[in-house]
């Protein structure tokens, strides 16, 4: 089957098996190996990824089902002014550890702040509930999450602080 799929910002179009899968899709056929395979049985999370901006587990996901629709992964976290505070939030509070969950921890988390800008230690625990990540606790990654979040908050009230000065003309 002939599919078109956009995938961060760029359209693709690719001949595909019905029954391949999203993330074989991304790895296999675009080259996009951020989003990574684990358990084929949506256990893991380490294949998360967004369908139309939800968070999905592309290990369950057929690509024929995201024709004519918009597919972000954690390649496209990354924009022309560096990395996302979410990227930044992992390498500054060692959330990476192994890499294998990192990923789908990353798009989770952002899609988690965009929706909650603010979030609890309890807001990020459950928001990453349904990924496993097989080298810690969680605490690296929770702190992860919650330096993007105050970093953005930061961010954010520099640019209101920019854009609220007035210049008076004579």
């Amino acid at each position: 089957m002939e599919i078109t799929v956009n995938v961060n910002g760029q359209s693709y179009t690719r001949d595909v098996e019905p029954r391949m899968l999203l993330v074989h899709f991304l790895r296999d056929e675009l080259g996009l190996t951020g989003t990574h395979w684990g358990c084929d049985t949506s256990n893991c999370g380490a294949c998360v990824a967004w369908l139309d901006d939800t968070p999905v587990k592309s290990c369950t996901v057929l690509a024929v089902m995201a024709d004519g629709h918009t597919v972000r992964t954690v390649e496209g976290l990354e924009s022309a002014d560096g990395l996302d505070p979410v990227q930044q939030g992992f390498i500054e509070c060692h959330g990476l550890q192994c890499g294998f969950c990192t990923p789908g921890m990353m798009m989770t988390s952002r899609w988690l702040l965009d929706h909650n800008p603010d979030p609890s230690e309890a807001d990020i625990r459950e928001a990453i509930s349904g990924q496993l990540c097989r080298c810690t606790g969680y605490e690296n990654i929770v702190r992860s999450v919650r330096w993007a979040a105050e970093h953005e908050a930061a961010a954010e009230g520099e640019a209101v602080t920019e854009d609220t000065s007035v210049e008076v003309q004579a």
